[in-house]
């Protein structure tokens, strides 16, 4: 595979060796960090069987399905030219859907079932959005809701390539849409907080995270990621379902804010089952120490997968605020 020119800032590589504290940890970290991630796809159960697909895409491809549970979650094994997954006829057909296998965590670790009612607060581009549309089976409502005019554009498109029916498109700040929710008394089974973030997981398929990396840029977005959870825990239902994920390792995104979550609100974290690699959230970082549940948390790392790193936490809210 080939290697990127990019090398972590000190201060980015000083954190990770804290977090990863033995030296051969962080080695496997720094060495898969520069190589492209592999090619994972989502069947689109909205169109197409995953079997049928499957079959399919293995006249042409190698195509293989690690997870008898998932049968939808498929990794292309075949060299491929540059952009024909995406050009593929079965992928403008919205047969499938070209998700990173971490992103995939997220609505898996949520569990949307048909007839619920859902917001995903973050929304575009619409892989998460489109995965829990596909569980619901079209059924029930999703508010999809993002911030800016093109993302949601982007958001729309996906939805309507895919066949999303049963979905609703917002344009707010999380936020404020939040807070306008609860004022109404709209109480949702199940909310996805896919935060933005800093994004120190994408760098296999994001090089220039190396160089866009900044600290202040991880502490403002993790005060601003704290006043998320805290306005979409108003519009959760009672036993209602919070998963809150990024896909950054910085602890001031991740286990600062479900710790944050677990010290001020009526939840509590439930362990969670992925078919990756988790390592338990870390209860100390620097000079705060966290809620000893945090550990609940799932960190995914990209030596430990071969995937892209990412963060979730999966919170159910004891009573309603």
């Amino acid at each position: 595979m080939a290697k990127y020119k990019y090398e972590m800032k000190p201060l980015f590589e000083e954190r990770m060796r804290k977090l990863l504290k033995d030296g051969d940890d962080f080695d496997a970290f720094s060495k898969i960090s520069h190589t492209k991630s592999r090619k994972w796809i989502r069947a689109n159960e909205l169109k197409i069987d995953s079997d049928k697909l499957f079959q399919r895409l293995n006249k042409k491809w190698k195509v293989v399905r690690p997870f008898p549970k998932y049968k939808e979650i498929m990794l292309i094994e075949s060299e491929l030219e540059p952009g024909e997954l995406g050009n593929s006829i079965e992928h403008l057909l919205g047969y499938y859907y070209v998700q990173e296998i971490s992103s995939m965590m997220s609505v898996l670790a949520l569990d949307p079932r048909p007839g619920e009612f859902v917001l995903d607060v973050a929304a575009s581009p619409g892989s998460k959005t489109t995965q829990i549309a596909a569980r619901m089976e079209n059924t029930g409502t999703i508010i999809a809701n993002d911030v800016a005019l093109e993302r949601v554009k982007i958001l729309n498109t996906n939805l309507e390539r895919c066949g999303v029916s049963n979905c609703v498109i917002t344009r707010n700040d999380g936020v404020g849409l939040c807070n306008r929710l609860s004022k109404k008394g709209w109480k949702f089974d199940k909310i996805l907080l896919d935060a933005p973030c800093s994004g120190e997981g994408t760098l296999r398929d994001s090089p220039k995270t190396f160089k866009m990396w900044n600290i202040k840029v991880v502490n403002n977005l993790g005060r601003m990621q704290k006043k998320m959870i805290a306005s979409a825990f108003k519009c959760l239902k009672k036993d209602g379902i919070l998963v809150y994920s990024t896909c950054t390792h910085a602890p001031e995104e991740n286990e600062s804010v479900v710790s944050f979550a677990l010290e001020n609100f009526p939840v509590e974290l439930i362990k969670l089952n992925l078919p990756l690699k988790c390592r338990e959230g870390i209860k100390n970082w620097q000079d705060d120490i966290y809620d000893n549940n945090v550990s609940k948390s799932c960190r995914i790392y990209p030596h430990d997968n071969d995937s892209e790193g990412f963060f979730v936490a999966k919170l159910r809210l004891k009573e309603e605020i």
